[in-house]
């Protein structure tokens, strides 16, 4: 169980294709009181439809109380936050989306960069829509079908948000590893697209439906690595891209999974050599080499 939700679950997409619009994960959860996410940025879109309860979310530009029926859309480079309410938190699903087109669909359904909102009277029928998504990684025999299923059932989640928004619109199979190959690389996708959460390892190890340290002996074997350490490499990475943008120090922990930026700091600092202000200076002297190594 996430530690940050009553339920949670989660379907990954081994292969998303690159192509105008493609799955990378879908999810529904029913976060604590208060839950908060951000203020963060992703490199992915991700929609949140609201099922049940109630929220606040807010981007640099736009901010609105969210509802059942209530879809919010998070847009790669946009600083964004989302708060659940203290007395009826809210129960959503989630879609993560990737590809050149995606943008142009969103608009064309009504939700654009300016107001990432839409709203449905039909809770049920959107609920299904998401479970059909996130059931379509049922870990078949099949991963690219079942990355072509997803993409159908988001279209279908598309055309319902553009038809309940009328007044917002715009005038090849690869052969299958072995079962524990591709339980590696769910996990490797698992940490790869939720360092930016407080992710637990024996949770990805349990609902992947093997012990941590069986999952972890495998996991090193493919990779040099322990999943911990694995983790810790690809939020050090991600927070190396993000501290040559304008975010600040505490906007960059918390867009790479850390909670607490003093931590954050002390972390980066073992992994680099240099705490992260350091590093930014660094990077706008033009000194590549002095922000090279990693000690991870």
């Amino acid at each position: 169980m996430d530690p940050e939700h009553y339920e949670f679950t989660l379907g990954i997409n081994l292969t998303p294709e690159e192509q105008e619009l493609s799955v990378l994960f879908s999810g529904e959860g029913r976060p604590h009181p208060g839950h908060t996410v951000g203020p963060s940025v992703h490199d992915f879109y991700l929609i949140h439809t609201v099922l049940a309860g109630s929220g606040r979310f807010e981007t640099e530009t736009f901010s609105a109380e969210c509802k059942a029926g209530d879809t919010f859309a998070i847009i790669p480079g946009m600083l964004f936050s989302y708060k659940a309410d203290t007395d009826h938190p809210w129960h959503y699903a989630w879609v993560a989306l990737q590809g050149i087109g995606v943008l142009d669909q969103l608009r064309a359904v009504g939700i654009t960069r300016e107001r990432p909102f839409a709203h449905s009277g039909n809770v049920p029928e959107l609920h299904s829509l998401y479970t059909g998504i996130r059931q379509s990684f049922k870990q078949s025999a099949y991963p690219r079908l079942e990355s072509l299923e997803a993409s159908g059932w988001v279209r279908l989640l598309l055309h319902r948000f553009g038809r309940d928004n009328l007044d917002q619109l715009p005038p090849h199979p690869s052969e299958m590893p072995e079962m524990i190959d591709r339980q590696i690389d769910q996990a490797i996708r698992w940490i790869t697209l939720q360092f930016h959460q407080q992710l637990s390892i024996d949770h990805i190890a349990s609902s992947l439906g093997y012990h941590r340290v069986h999952l972890s002996k495998a996991f090193k074997q493919r990779t040099g690595m322990s999943p911990k350490q694995y983790l810790l490499k690809v939020r050090m990475d991600k927070a190396k891209e993000l501290l040559a943008s304008p975010l600040t120090i505490e906007q960059v922990a918390s867009s790479v999974g850390f909670n607490d930026a003093l931590y954050f700091s002390k972390q980066f600092r073992k992994a680099t050599g240099m705490p992260p202000s350091e590093y930014r200076a660094a990077l706008r002297n033009g000194n590549e080499k002095d922000t090279g190594g990693s000690n991870i």
